[in-house]
C-alpha cells in the first residue's frame, strides 16, 4: 500500500494533516513521551519548545514515523500509521512529510539542486519545473551547482527546505533548524520557513529550545515531562 492511499476521501481541510494519540515513547527507565496527545492543522504554524532533553526531538520522530511509540497511535489523514510496516511508512514519509534537520543532512558529493532532487529520485518522479521554482523562490539558483561544503550555514539549510518540498508533502517537520546559525542568519531562515509556509500552503511544526524564537509564532506549544500543553 502506498502512502498516498491513506488519504481519506472528502477529508476536511480543517482536519489534522497530522496527530498524535496518547502517545507513550521510552528511552531507557524514562517516560520521554507520557500519553501525549497533539494535533497538526493543515494550515498550522507552530512552534513547540521545551528545554533540552524534553523530548522534542523523540516528539519530531514520531510525528514523521521516524520511530514507532510504544503505546498510542500516529495518525495521517486520520488513518492510524505508527505501526505500519516500515515499507509502507516509507511510502508516508516521502509523500507526507518534508523534513528540516539543525546539521542539513546534506550529501557533500552532490551539488545543492542534486540533493534537493533526492526526495524525488526515491519516489520515482523527478520534476525538475518544480524544483526550478523552489530554488527561484527560495533564492538559492546561483547556488545549484554548488556542493554543500561551499556554502554558509544559511544557504545549506536553504537547500534543505527546497529538498523537504521536494515532494510537495503536507507538512514539514524542522528539528532545531537554527541550532547551528548565528542570530542574523536564524532570522533570515526563520523568515524563510514563515514565506514557505505561506506560499506553498504546507502545515510547519518546529520544535526548537531557542528561547530566541518564540516570537515568531502565533501557536506555541510546551512539551515537558513527557506532556504537551499550549503556552
Amino acid at each position: 500500500m502506498g502512502g498516498r492511499r491513506l488519504l481519506r476521501r472528502g477529508a476536511a481541510v480543517s482536519d489534522p494533516v497530522v496527530a498524535a494519540r496518547g502517545v507513550t515513547l521510552t528511552r531507557g527507565d524514562r517516560a520521554v513521551l507520557d500519553g501525549l496527545s497533539f494535533e497538526v492543522p493543515a494550515d498550522a504554524r507552530l512552534l513547540v519548545r521545551g528545554e533540552s532533553g524534553a523530548g522534542k526531538s523523540s516528539l519530531f520522530e514520531v510525528l514523521g514515523l521516524l520511530a514507532t511509540p510504544d503505546g498510542g497511535r500516529v495518525e495521517v489523514h486520520g488513518e492510524d500509521a505508527a505501526r505500519l510496516p516500515e515499507r509502507e511508512r516509507a511510502a508516508l514519509r516521502r509523500d507526507h512529510f518534508g523534513f528540516v534537520f539543525q546539521d542539513f543532512r546534506l550529501i557533500d558529493d552532490l551539488s545543492a539542486y542534486e540533493n534537493a532532487r533526492v526526495p524525488q529520485e526515491h519516489a520515482g518522479e523527478t520534476d525538475e519545473a518544480w524544483l526550478d521554482t523552489l530554488f527561484e523562490r527560495l533564492g538559492i539558483e546561483p547556488l545549484a551547482d554548488r556542493r554543500p561544503p561551499t556554502l554558509s550555514g544559511g544557504e545549506r539549510q536553504r537547500v534543505a527546505i527546497a529538498r523537504a518540498l521536494a515532494n510537495r508533502p503536507s507538512v514539514i517537520l524542522a528539528d532545531e533548524p537554527t541550532g547551528q546559525l548565528d542570530p542574523s542568519t536564524t532570522d533570515d531562515v526563520l523568515a524563510t520557513l514563515a514565506s514557505v509556509h505561506e506560499e506553498f500552503t504546507r502545515a510547519l511544526v518546529v520544535v526548537s529550545h531557542d528561547p530566541r524564537i518564540a516570537g515568531r509564532f502565533d501557536d506555541v506549544h510546551v512539551l515537558s515531562d513527557g506532556r504537551i500543553r499550549p503556552e
